[in-house]
């Protein structure tokens, strides 16, 4: 179980516990998070959970498959370096206190 932070574009900041193997947007859309969208339901299709990690914990991440790496490329609004797809990124012990900032759209 890990304690996921996330953080909304207008500042609002939620803590959310998830089980392990659940994702990131798993966990942002079970709890009503705004700013995660998942319209394709996690299949890394859509890129509708695009995501912030926090950058000092980007290594405590297994690294981007090259389907997410070409839908933060070719998909997401507004991709920095530490741009992520929720949907690839699972809960898991190691991921505890983990920081995510949701972008102010997901276009």
């Amino acid at each position: 179980m890990a304690n996921i932070t996330y953080i909304e574009a207008s500042g609002q900041s939620t803590t959310v516990s998830l089980n392990d193997g659940w994702s990131l947007m798993q966990g942002a859309t079970a709890n009503g998070i705004d700013g995660i969208l998942g319209e394709c339901g996690g299949s890394c299709a859509c890129a509708t959970c695009h995501c912030y990690v926090d950058e000092a914990r980007l290594g405590d991440l297994p690294a981007a498959s090259e389907g997410e790496l070409d839908m933060l490329e070719n998909v997401a609004a507004e991709r920095r370096p530490n741009s992520r797809l929720a949907c690839q990124i699972k809960a898991s012990a190691a991921l505890e206190g983990l920081i995510i900032h949701l972008p102010a759209t997901q276009e």
